[in-house]
């Protein structure tokens, strides 16, 4: 049976109705409004149904109750403020934009989310200045994140159904990131790691790999050997935090600037006096995330972004290519 949904709008309240289909009878109610109301996820519907905004032919039920197939739903779409972050006039480097996502470019330096010792000039701060009723979606619709030091893309959801279908996406392995990295040793080829990755046990700061961990694959190829470095593209197949860093020092191929996992900069035997102070002062982890694939949550349609190196990046391979070359 086609199920058809019906909809009004109210004062930027928008009204779905729909009715059970049979096959949907002796289900949960929750589980059958997961069902009809793909756009939103399960647990914001199990809240409308405990707040009374959806409606069993016109009565407020349990989301353990069951339905018998039939009856009307009618689902009160109500958007509230999520954040009570401040907007921030910001620049912002936009790539790509309509009703249901942006695509944007991040600088390093610049945080994602407030938290402590950073409570506002965030990349959150400026998407509400951008998009004011991104107040109504959860994290202003950052769907995934980059650290501060870490460059590159990054995809908002500007809708509840945008975002639903995002997390999605990115818990299926559906939406391809590729990063490019300069880690600190010589990788003979590429390879996977996959290693379980936790919170650090002793060390709140870090993450670790640790029995017991959350599941974490990295992908990566050699782009090019230096005589201490390597070049490396990585592919993430899950995204935990810190993963492409704790999974290479893991590893022994720590990130060449990360402050964290690191430790002192290696220096090839006989280096440049540029190159040593390249690489001793390079600000930040050598990360950039590259290229960023997804299939638009309202179109259908495969896009794709890429985001040329920064600055700081094309110097710091400028500078090992020439110690290649005089070496």
């Amino acid at each position: 049976m086609t199920t058809q949904l019906q909809q009004s709008s109210s004062e930027n309240t928008d009204f779905l109705t729909v009715m059970i289909p049979a096959d949907l009878g002796g289900a949960r109610l929750d589980q059958a409004a997961a069902r009809l109301f793909s756009d939103y996820s399960r647990e914001r519907l199990k809240e409308w149904i405990q707040q009374g905004h959806l409606l069993v032919d016109g009565k407020v039920l349990r989301p353990k109750d069951r339905i018998v197939g039939g009856e009307y739903l009618t689902l009160q779409v109500v958007l509230e403020v999520e954040t009570e972050a401040q907007a921030q006039e910001m620049p912002l480097n936009i790539l790509y934009e309509d009703d249901h996502i942006l695509v944007l470019d991040k600088p390093a330096g610049l945080v994602v989310h407030p938290g402590a010792g950073n409570p506002d000039g965030t990349l959150l701060n400026a998407l509400l200045h951008h998009c004011p009723d991104l107040k109504n979606i959860p994290r202003a619709g950052l769907v995934h994140r980059i650290d501060k030091d870490t460059s590159g893309l990054l995809v908002v959801a500007k809708t509840l159904p945008a975002q639903t279908y995002l997390v999605a996406e990115l818990s299926e392995k559906n939406v391809y990131r590729e990063y490019e990295a300069v880690v600190q040793g010589l990788l003979v080829s590429g390879g996977t790691i996959d290693a379980p990755i936790a919170r650090h046990p002793h060390e709140r700061v870090k993450m670790a790999v640790l029995n017991g961990g959350k599941p974490a694959v990295t992908h990566y190829r050699v782009i090019k050997r230096y005589r201490s470095h390597t070049h490396v593209r990585v592919e993430l197949e899950t995204g935990r935090t810190h993963q492409i860093r704790v999974h290479f020092a893991h590893k022994g191929y720590p990130l060449l600037g990360d402050p964290v996992y690191a430790g002192r900069p290696r220096l090839p035997k006989g280096a440049s006096p540029e190159l040593v102070s390249a690489l001793q002062q390079f600000p930040r982890q050598a990360l950039h995330a590259r290229r960023l694939s997804l299939v638009h949550p309202d179109t259908g349609e495969q896009m794709s972004f890429e985001s040329p190196l920064p600055q700081d990046l094309i110097d710091l391979l400028a500078c090992l290519n020439q110690d290649v070359k005089t070496s």
